[in-house]
């Protein structure tokens, strides 16, 4: 079915439920689920040393547990990025904890990195690797939440050591607004120890598997401009492989007036377009090249895809604009970035 027909029908349930249903027939029908949608054109671009067949690939977030890998690959998308995964099961925040705001194209989340734990994760990786997957997947990682800030890097580390040998990449997710104190990383001493600690990892695992793993930080877009460089300074100490931006914000502006606006969570959609390609800009102009920008936060359309690019992503990534205009949109950014 078009997903332009199916949408009304997932738009009457609750959002997390609608959202449960859809990964799981995706997860059911695997390589079929590219009958939804036409062929997405090759448009091949390397970063971070990877050939990623087009440049939009799906966020975080979406697919926590890797359960429906195959599906979601077979309608076009560049690249995957499953996750945020914790090193042990979390049930995340009470429900309801996911809320759609149609009239501004957005959505207000608070699931608190709920997830089934690493072992499960890499376990279905491994499944979906056996049953014919052959496509780019990142692994976003994170820390659960009581463990506390100061004891952050022993999570990430081990989460890093479990998916690295599974993963093309791994993303670093300091900046959820859903895990209390978690963005205090992004600063000072916290993130240049963090930023250490795994890159050393890194290194130790690049060796004892013969394989180099990129490794990407995902920032928010609540970071003041100010900062933009102290952090892109603080990665190229580090000698990261990329920064993803952005994440979802606390910001309700332009959405105040909207049912739901007033619920705890980050806000994602198109009310974050303009924030996201700013902090894309920024970062990209303190970097100067020394490592690429994954763009994410408000892409709806292909014009909105291309205008990250222009402001210096690499790569883009969509999540909200993926729930409102189905698996259409994957095709056009592709062709609007070219």
């Amino acid at each position: 079915m078009p997903y332009r027909l199916l949408r009304p029908l997932l738009f009457r349930l609750d959002a997390e439920r609608a959202h449960d249903l859809t990964l799981a027939a995706l997860g059911r029908i695997g390589p079929a689920a590219g009958l939804m949608t036409r062929a997405v054109p090759r448009r091949p671009r390397v970063v971070m040393g990877i050939e990623f067949p087009n440049p939009v690939g799906l966020a975080a977030g979406l697919d926590k547990d890797g359960s429906a890998i195959r599906g979601l690959a077979a309608l076009g998308f560049g690249c995957l990025e499953i996750g945020t995964v914790t090193p042990r099961p979390q049930a995340g925040n009470p429900r309801p904890r996911l809320f759609r705001l149609p009239e501004a194209q957005a959505l207000i989340n608070r699931y608190g990195f709920n997830n089934g734990g690493v072992t499960a994760l890499v376990n279905r990786v491994m499944a979906a690797r056996a049953a014919g997957f052959r496509g780019v997947l990142g692994i976003n990682i994170g820390k659960n939440k009581d463990t506390p800030n100061e004891r952050a890097s022993d999570d990430y580390l081990l989460c890093l050591q479990q998916v690295y040998a599974h993963a093309d990449y791994v993303a670093v997710n300091i900046s959820s607004p859903n895990t209390p104190g978690l963005r205090d990383l992004q600063y000072g001493e916290a993130l240049d120890r963090l930023l250490d600690e795994l890159k050393e990892a890194q290194t130790r695992l690049a060796d004892h598997h013969g394989r180099y793993v990129p490794l990407a930080l995902k920032i928010a877009p609540d970071v003041a401009d100010a900062d933009l460089p102290v952090i892109a300074a603080a990665l190229v100490r580090a000698r990261l492989d990329a920064v993803i931006a952005t994440n979802t914000t606390f910001s309700r502006a332009g959405v105040e007036h909207l049912r739901h606006a007033g619920e705890t969570g980050g806000l994602s959609g198109a009310p974050l377009r303009e924030r996201s390609t700013a902090v894309i800009a920024g970062l990209a102009k303190a970097l100067d090249g020394a490592l690429p920008v994954i763009g994410v936060g408000g892409i709806l359309s292909g014009d909105d895809a291309r205008a990250k690019i222009e402001a210096g992503a690499s790569l883009v990534q969509l999540y909200s604009g993926f729930i409102y205009r189905g698996p259409a949109l994957i095709r056009e950014a592709v062709e609007a970035i070219g």
